[in-house]
């Protein structure tokens, strides 16, 4: 069973996927012809770059405001296949991962400058994506903490007919929302991450750079997608 949030997500995520893949299109035909692009066609570039950054940004703010309903929707998300999610770095891509991808894309005329300026954006990024990892190693461990230790067994002697069922329920659900909490700030900071990584590496770059840097990172996050899905509906057929 799906939840209402789930569901909505689920439909948005759909939509936004098709948005992507239509820009993906635009983002490959414009790398494809930067041979032939003029000067004049920058202020198209730009605009197209923007048009992909802004969907991303509209991907966070509903993410974010579906994930105050319910985040665990996000560390498990049903609209998304078993292959992207063995991929997943606490609910999305790893923000490491698009320097590598940088490095794959050989962007044209990275200037000695460009490339320094890349290089301690990435050392920030680590050191960032390493904080936030050690807030949730905290937060994994604190569910071992004595006072959780100590709610689960006298929630325990409630369910075998010993205890106060609705007092302990209370407690049950404010540690639940204390957990959830939790969670949903270790989210919105992986995503902070994410965010600052993708703006600070598009900054760096000219408006030709950035839309060969798009198309790579854009044929990434579709074509896994599109591998996962296949590979899910192999498996139904075969059961």
């Amino acid at each position: 069973m799906t939840t209402q949030v789930e569901e909505r997500f689920t439909e948005f995520f759909e939509t936004w996927v098709c948005q992507l893949e239509q820009l993906q299109h635009q983002l490959l035909k414009l790398s494809q012809e930067k041979s032939t692009l003029q000067p004049h066609n920058e202020a198209e570039l730009q605009a197209l770059v923007s048009r992909v950054t802004n969907l991303h940004k509209e991907y966070y703010t509903a993410k974010w405001a579906a994930a105050h309903q319910d985040v665990l929707a996000f560390f498990c998300p049903v609209w998304s296949s078993p292959l992207e999610n063995a991929y997943s770095w606490l609910t999305g891509w790893k923000p490491s991962m698009l320097f590598k991808l940088m490095r794959k894309a050989r962007l044209q005329n990275l200037s000695e400058q460009q490339l320094r300026k890349i290089e301690e954006l990435r050392l920030k990024i680590r050191y960032e994506e390493e904080r936030v990892e050690r807030e949730m190693e905290r937060q994994q461990v604190a569910m071992a903490d004595r006072k959780m230790v100590e709610l689960a067994r006298l929630a325990t002697r409630v369910r075998n007919g010993g205890g106060a069922v609705v007092e302990v329920e209370g407690m049950v659900d404010m540690a639940m929302k204390v957990i959830l909490n939790g969670l949903e700030r270790v989210m919105k900071a992986a995503d902070c991450v994410r965010l600052k990584a993708l703006k600070g590496l598009l900054d760096l770059l000219s408006p030709l750079q950035c839309v060969e840097f798009l198309a790579a990172t854009g044929m990434v996050q579709i074509r896994l997608s599109q591998w996962g899905r296949k590979r899910s509906n192999v498996l139904i057929d075969l059961n």
